[in-house]
């Protein structure tokens, strides 16, 4: 079977963290890629590094992707992916660009490019539920990621989930069951799902 990996793109509240806990209940190979950070915030998730080793990694040309947010760097290095293929592991990556989700796709593996969506008032009720002290910050970078998709609206998809009408489980059965088919990414209506 060809190498796979699964790239996790939706606003803050749309589930990544949730649905990508669900992919590794249904398969253990499923496993949350961990991004460099440099930064404050929260450090769950991340392999925290420095500005300085983020920058090093992009001179040699090491990196995919790296982007700055929330006060924090984060990059996206080819290393950690080919350490999760050569364990026979299916990196799941969260994505908050979509400059990032094409990026990424460089890396040679089967990508299931997965979008994921929830109304604006889901993602604060959501971030208010599990505690977020930055939930304006979140709220604001919703719009942005609405803004994002609607530029780019012709960009493919492999599937596009509402969050708030799908639930975590059934999500991540639909994302296996997309990697299992092979099934590849293909424009959608971005305007109807965004609003």
């Amino acid at each position: 079977m060809t190498p796979s990996g699964v790239i996790l793109y939706g606003p803050p509240g749309s589930g990544k963290d949730t649905i990508t806990a669900e992919l590794s209940c249904l398969r253990p190979e499923f496993t949350l890629f961990r991004r460099l950070k440099a930064g404050s915030g929260r450090t769950t998730g991340y392999r925290l590094t420095t500005a300085s080793h983020i920058e090093e990694l992009a001179q040699a040309g090491e990196l995919l992707y790296r982007n700055a947010r929330y006060g924090a760097e984060y990059a996206i290095d080819r290393a950690e992916i080919a350490s999760l293929i050569s364990a026979s592991r299916i990196p799941v990556l969260h994505m908050g660009q979509i400059a990032g989700a094409s990026a990424v796709v460089a890396f040679p593996l089967h990508w299931v490019r997965v979008l994921l969506w929830c109304p604006l008032e889901v993602t604060q009720t959501r971030s208010v539920g599990r505690g977020d002290k930055d939930v304006e910050a979140r709220l604001k970078v919703w719009h942005e990621t609405r803004e994002d998709l609607l530029a780019h609206s012709t960009d493919p998809w492999t599937l596009t989930i509402r969050t708030d009408q799908l639930c975590p489980a059934e999500s991540a059965v639909a994302i296996n069951d997309a990697l299992t088919s092979g099934a590849v990414a293909e424009p959608w209506n971005i305007r109807e799902l965004v609003g």
